[in-house]
């Protein structure tokens, strides 16, 4: 039977029978009532009249007043004369009152009223009696049937209270758990409802539809396989060593130039927690530190070196890069973690050519330094007025040729400042120093260019200040190239502040211009090796700030910018302090 069938005859049944209870409740009370009216207005009310009666015969003068009471009550018994023989002992009654008053003092009257107005009252009690009989047979059947229909009802809601939740609640549980295994891809699963219920049906639909399901599996099993197979071989033939992992970090796959690097074989690797292999394998451990070890670095300016890695016969270069593999799943609205991709691209031939560009550099560098010396010197010469004297064109031409030597010679000492930063043979002696010392040399150095574009120079120097441990000549050379940065992008008759401050355990040195500025967009940049602010006219390599950023992080300092397009821009470099002031 259907749910739907079965809730409508339980349900219509137990409002039948509730009804039905009402109904013959109803009745009974209203027999019940019928019955009590009868005695309390027929047979009360006369026996009540024939008291007053014998009250007025009792009295010891039977005079007009009492007289006038008796045939008063005499009225009222005429008028509520109901049961059978009631009518002629009334009218008996009437008969000898009617003498009484004619002979008033007759005792034996007297008595024949009293006996008149006792069978009255003796017919009218039995009837009481007899009613009262009636009514109590009337409550026992009200009882009897209002206990019985009330029985019924109660057996029917007992029924529907056992039976109906469970008939409802224990299907949709099967159902419910059944989902819960097809969502976990158990296409085999299935629901058996006995019955021809609507769970029935929708048991037939679910299992209908998992043998779909499952008959879809099966049917694009091969198709996956085939994919996987695919990307297999694809990451298998991948030149770059790539390494994937679970949630978990488990091994997933490991391709053959993985496999080779690592000396590990495929079988000793998947499904295998990375941390086991790792504590056995060193290059491994390298790999999957970044992914293993929570570190709290959050310098934005340290850089992930090259790999160095025996492979292919030779020491080679790699460079890391961790995916990590994200997705939002079906149904859901946070994006989840499921797993990590370790991918090394192999630079070898980069690095190798970056060395011999480094290498070409420096010689060339170094080549050009002793012309342009000798250049130099001539320039000296022709410029000595013992050697001859040169006219106005001449001069002119010596002058051109004085600066692009110097232009030459600073392009080629950053050069080799280059060449020195790339090849990591950077060679410092940090020693204790004054700061004050290398601010009057940078100073000094700029002096002809200030004069030039008549520049005020602001010093705000704010004691104590500590000696700072740094290279001296390198740290002189960048604040001198700050300055000159300064000076150069500021515009003529303007001023340049140079403030010098302790914070905490650094120096802090600041350089400030009124110039244009930078654009946000570039400042980023601003510190790459031959970036130049599009559109700008000023000369430059675009090497100075890169070499200056190097130089000071060697030292353990920090170089920052800070820039107001259309106000200007401030450099700042933070040294560390000497113990001793």
């Amino acid at each position: 039977m259907k749910i739907k069938h079965k809730l409508i005859s339980g349900i219509g049944l137990l409002f039948f029978m509730i009804t039905l209870l009402i109904i013959v409740g109803s009745v009974f009370i209203h027999k019940l009532s019928n019955e009590t009216k009868n005695i309390l207005v027929a047979n009360y009310n006369t026996i009540d009249y024939a008291r007053n009666m014998l009250i007025a015969l009792n009295k010891p003068v039977f005079d007009e007043k009492q007289i006038g009471f008796f045939e008063d009550n005499l009225k009222k018994q005429q008028r509520n004369i109901t049961e059978v023989g009631e009518q002629e002992l009334t009218e008996k009654l009437i008969l000898d009152f009617r003498e009484l008053k004619q002979k008033k003092d007759s005792q034996l009257i007297i008595q024949t009223i009293r006996t008149d107005i006792s069978d009255i009252m003796l017919l009218n009690m039995q009837a009481i009696q007899r009613k009262s009989h009636v009514a109590e047979n009337t409550a026992e059947s009200a009882i009897l049937w209002i206990g019985l229909i009330g029985s019924i009802c109660f057996l029917i809601a007992f029924t529907l209270f056992v039976n109906l939740p469970n008939n409802i609640a224990n299907p949709i549980n099967e159902l419910t758990r059944s989902i819960k295994q097809i969502a976990s891809e158990n296409y085999s699963e299935r629901v058996y409802l006995d019955g021809h219920s609507e769970f029935s049906d929708l048991a037939k639909s679910f299992n209908t539809m998992a043998q779909k399901l499952e008959e879809y599996k099966a049917s694009n099993m091969d198709k996956l396989l085939m994919e996987k197979r695919r990307i297999e071989t694809l990451i298998n033939n991948m030149k770059e060593p790539v390494i994937g992992l679970d949630e978990q970090h488990r091994v997933l796959f490991m391709n053959n130039n993985a496999l080779k690097i690592t000396g590990l074989k495929l079988e000793e690797v998947v499904n295998q927690p990375i941390q086991l292999i790792a504590f056995h394998n060193d290059l491994v451990r390298t790999l999957t530190q970044d992914l293993l070890v929570k570190t709290n670095t959050t310098d934005a300016h340290l850089k992930a070196s090259p790999i160095k890695i025996y492979a292919d016969n030779k020491e080679s270069y790699f460079e890391k890069e961790l995916i990590a593999i994200k997705i939002i799943p079906t149904g859901e609205e946070v994006e989840k973690l499921i797993g990590n991709v370790i991918l090394l691209q192999n630079i070898t031939e980069y690095k190798e050519l970056d060395f011999a560009k480094t290498n070409f550099i420096a010689t060339i560098s170094h080549e050009f330094k002793t012309p342009i010396s000798s250049i130099k010197m001539s320039v000296q010469l022709l410029e000595n007025v013992q050697v001859g004297v040169l006219n106005e064109e001449q001069k002119e031409l010596v002058e051109s040729i004085k600066d692009d030597s110097n232009r030459l010679l600073k392009i080629t000492s950053e050069l080799l400042n280059v060449t020195q930063v790339e090849s990591g043979s950077i060679q410092l002696n940090i020693l204790p120093t004054d700061v004050q010392d290398m601010l009057t040399y940078a100073i000094n150095a700029n002096k002809n260019a200030v004069e030039q574009k008549k520049i005020e120079l602001r010093q705000l120097i704010i004691p104590p200040i500590p000696k700072i441990l740094v290279d001296s000549e390198k740290t002189a050379w960048v604040i001198t190239n700050l300055i000159s940065n300064a000076i150069r992008y500021s515009y003529d008759n303007s001023i340049i502040d140079i403030k010098v401050v302790a914070q905490s355990n650094y120096l802090k040195i600041s350089v400030m211009d009124s110039g244009q500025g930078i654009d946000p967009q570039y400042l980023s940049k601003i510190f790459e090796r031959y970036f130049r602010i599009p559109g700008t006219k000023k000369e430059g390599t675009g090497l100075g700030l890169s070499i200056s950023k190097e130089f000071i992080e060697a030292q353990g300092g920090i170089i920052e910018v800070a820039s107001e397009f259309g106000k200007g821009s401030e450099f700042s470099i933070l040294l560390p302090c000497s113990s001793s002031v």
